[in-house]
């Protein structure tokens, strides 16, 4: 006997993927496990019991044929029904062991294949059901999918989400059913809630109302779960969306299916009136037996026809549902799907549609239960994803762990720095102590109503961190907010809400400058910031902007930063007349702008980032009487013009990582100059007439290509700080005992071979503040040493 667990691997199949088998696929393998066992019930009798009755046909050789057998049925039968009164017969002469030989010889000649056409047939229909579960290129997809689904469904931040979403869209009585329904589903996992559950929430509805929905707890490790499936399914659906193969093989099959159903049907019609139970045969035996042609019989012929008549009705059930099939692929646009209902029943607005064999898997899904594609929508809502990153994040950034991030800042507030997270901690508001809050590289940020704990914060630094604030938080803000930096990648992104802040006295903007935006609304609201003091512009801008200096006129300070872009109209800066520091940083100024020269109230210049060669315009500096700072530093010039003995008031004067080889005589007439930086150029000598500087308290030559000091330089009595490390000098003059206020004095980097023992005359001068090489320090006198090491 062949028992049914042997063709167990053609149905064999994952119990996940029950959720993509409609009705009408449960119901085909049904039928084609009915249809198998038919068959191998069939075989099993052809092959334990298989047995055919002859007895010989007295007809006449030449008058042989099929009529005779077919004749003796019905009298047979007669006679069966009316009862047999008297025993009569042929005598045939024949004993038993010639009946078995006779048997045995005709054996053959009834058709004995039917038993094995059913398992064959039924075979094919297996193949057919599920060869897209097997076949390598659909199987991936439907695996990876059934897996991804199963997590989806259980997922608990699924039935939060759920619950969340039904207690903000959902108000009154029957909302505060309806949503206590939904969680019980979601949480039970089944598509219909029990009757005692439903009585339950019927007879208690005050009950219901006036508690708030059940929302599951969601601890870190859930959490970061349920991100990871977020990542999934992003990644299954652009994958997926890109082809229709699940769709076209499951047509495929479900079309050779109809096609083996049709030809069965066809044959079947056909030969079924050349069945017949009584089969004439005839054998060369008369030399044995007498006989040549014999009636023969099969013992179970009329169970079989029973079980042809059950496997013919088995087949015409199996070949609807085939037709059915095709009728439900071609006639609904299954490439396509479409979670309007669930978007409307849910709240989540911008759960997307799907197209190809995404759409197809959830056409599916929908046949077998639909709350798995309304919890598989969850994970499809960008609200949803944004929503358990925001839990993520407060599980991860606690209260306590925020406290240890606090420190001061440079200008002595505490602050809060946060760099590259996914979302702001609605734990950062539980700090009611900060005073400055740093958001970098943080997108999409919401501040919440919690913002208006935060009862100390005055400084606000949103650098790359786009950020919307209700109008709720602008009232707090507006005039508790003192100074706010704005850092993008175009100043068009700067958020409008920050012109509104009319308490701000420091704006700090950074981002490149598009044309059109100098006539743009955004920059004309800065006239609105009428307690502005601090106006720092950091962009490429051709021209500076009116309605900036508009602002910029009744501010002390006005830095500018405009990153390597050329810096053309700046007639507007004429405007600034009671302006005290301007800084044009980064502008691509070849010369000194002449609009400069009439800032009479002008005390601090910085040109630094330029490409300055030539400052012969040095000398209309006389115009600004005030100026005290000249920052030249970082460009490219090669002198300096004699008349910079102009600058009479000048007290600091930064001419640092230039191209300087020489320096005027002219400039020891400057005799306010109190810091003096030349460092990073080619000075190969100083003129004698530094030392007219009485009032030099800094000197900066490192980096030069000095080989001596002139003497003249020790009449600088008040020098404080002498930076002469890398350069060329081979001796230093005892003379440096006349520097007492001496505190800092570089000489690392040059060829010194001694330092001279009247650095002990430099009271100002300790260890801390010599730098040098450990053995040129180690040759001084020991008493020199230790004055130097002497608290």
């Amino acid at each position: 006997m062949i028992p049914v667990a042997e063709f167990k691997q053609f149905t064999e199949q994952q119990p996940a993927f029950k959720v993509l088998k409609p009705w009408w696929d449960v119901l085909a393998e049904y039928l084609t496990i009915a249809m198998l066992m038919i068959g191998v019930f069939g075989c099993t009798l052809q092959v334990t019991q298989d047995k055919i009755i002859c007895l010989p046909s007295h007809e006449p050789r030449e008058n042989l044929s099929e009529a005779p057998c077919r004749q003796l049925l019905p009298r047979g039968v007669s006679e069966q029904m009316g009862g047999l009164r008297q025993l009569s017969g042929l005598k045939n002469n024949l004993d038993l062991q010639q009946y078995s030989f006779i048997n045995q010889l005709c054996y053959e000649t009834p058709p004995q294949l039917f038993p094995y056409l059913v398992v064959t047939h039924t075979l094919i229909f297996m193949v057919c059901t599920s060869f897209w579960f097997k076949f390598p290129g659909t199987s991936s997809k439907i695996e990876h999918f059934i897996s991804i689904l199963g997590k989806c469904f259980d997922s608990p931040w699924t039935t939060r989400a759920l619950s969340e979403v039904s207690g903000e869209n959902h108000k009154g009585p029957a909302a505060g059913r309806a949503a206590a329904i939904v969680v019980t589903t979601a949480g039970t996992g089944t598509g219909k809630t029990g009757e005692g559950e439903k009585e339950k929430v019927l007879a208690e509805p005050e009950k219901v109302v006036t508690e708030p929905p059940a929302v599951t707890l969601l601890d870190k490790k859930e959490g970061e779960q349920a991100k990871a499936l977020f990542e999934k399914v992003k990644k299954f659906r652009v994958h997926v969306e890109e082809g229709d193969i699940l769709y076209t093989m499951y047509i495929r099959q479900t079309v050779l299916k109809v096609c083996k159903f049709l030809a069965i049907l066809v044959y079947n019609l056909v030969y079924v009136e050349k069945i017949s139970f009584l089969v004439a045969c005839r054998v060369e035996t008369s030399e044995v037996t007498g006989y040549a042609s014999f009636c023969c019989n099969h013992t179970k012929a009329h169970l079989f026809s029973k079980l042809a008549f059950c496997y013919i009705s088995f087949v015409c059930v199996y070949g609807i549902t085939c037709l059915y099939t095709l009728y439900w692929l071609f006639h609904r646009p299954l490439k396509e799907y479409s979670f309007r209902s669930v978007r409307e029943e849910t709240g989540m607005n911008d759960i997307p549609d799907v197209k190809n064999d995404f759409a197809f898997m959830l056409h599916l899904i929908d046949q077998y239960d639909s709350l798995y594609s309304k919890r598989f929508a969850v994970f499809l809502s960008e609200v949803s994803e944004s929503r358990l990153k925001q839990l993520n994040l407060n599980h991860e950034w606690t209260p306590e762990k925020l406290r240890q991030k606090l420190q001061r800042n440079a200008w002595g507030r505490l602050e809060l720095a946060l760099c590259m997270l996914p979302g702001l901690p609605d734990t950062v508001f539980e700090l009611s102590e900060v005073e400055a809050l740093r958001l970098e590289a943080i997108c999409d940020i919401t501040f919440p109503p919690g913002l208006s704990q935060l009862v100390h914060l005055q400084e606000l630094s949103l650098l790359h961190s786009p950020a919307r604030l209700p109008f709720s938080s602008q009232i707090f803000l507006r005039d508790r907010l003192k100074v706010i930096r704005v850092k993008c990648e175009e100043l068009r992104e700067v958020p409008l809400w920050v012109f509104g802040l009319r308490g701000l006295e420091e704006l700090h903007l950074e981002g490149l400058f598009p044309p059109e935006l100098a006539r743009a609304a955004t920059l004309e609201s800065l006239r609105e910031l009428k307690q502005l003091k601090v106006l720092s512009l950091r962009s490429n801008a051709g021209k500076v902007p009116a309605s900036v200096t508009d602002v910029a006129g009744h501010l002390p300070p006005f830095p500018t930063h405009n990153d390597g872009a050329r810096l053309l109209a700046l007639n507007s800066l004429k405007k600034l007349v009671v302006l005290r520091e301007l800084e044009l940083v980064a502008c691509g100024l070849e010369r000194i702008p002449h609009a400069i020269f009439s800032l009479g109230a002008l005390q601090e210049l910085d040109l630094k980032d330029n490409h300055l060669r030539s400052i012969e315009e040095i000398l209309s500096f006389q115009h600004c009487r005030k100026l005290v700072t000249l920052r030249l530093w970082h460009n490219q010039i090669a002198y300096i013009p004699e008349h910079v003995r102009k600058l009479r008031s000048l007290e600091q004067l930064y001419l640092s990582h230039n191209k300087l080889e020489t320096l005027p005589t002219q400039l020891g007439l400057c005799f306010g100059l109190r810091l003096l930086d030349v460092s990073h150029n080619g000075l190969r000598s100083l003129p004698p007439e530094v030392g007219l500087l009485q009032n030099l308290q800094h000197l900066a030559l490192s980096y030069n290509a000095l080989e001596a000091l002139p003497e003249e330089l020790f009449f600088c009595r008040k020098l404080r700080t002498l930076l002469l490390g890398y350069n060329h000098l081979s001796h230093l003059s005892p003379h440096i005992a006349a520097l007492r206020a001496l505190s800092r004095l570089e000489l690392k980097g040059n060829r010194l071979e001694a330092l001279p023992e009247e650095l002990g005359s430099c009271a100002g001068l300790k260890k801390a503040g010599l730098l040098v090489e450990d053995t040129l320090y180690e040759g001084l006198p020991a008493e020199v040493r230790e004055r130097m090491e002497e608290e």
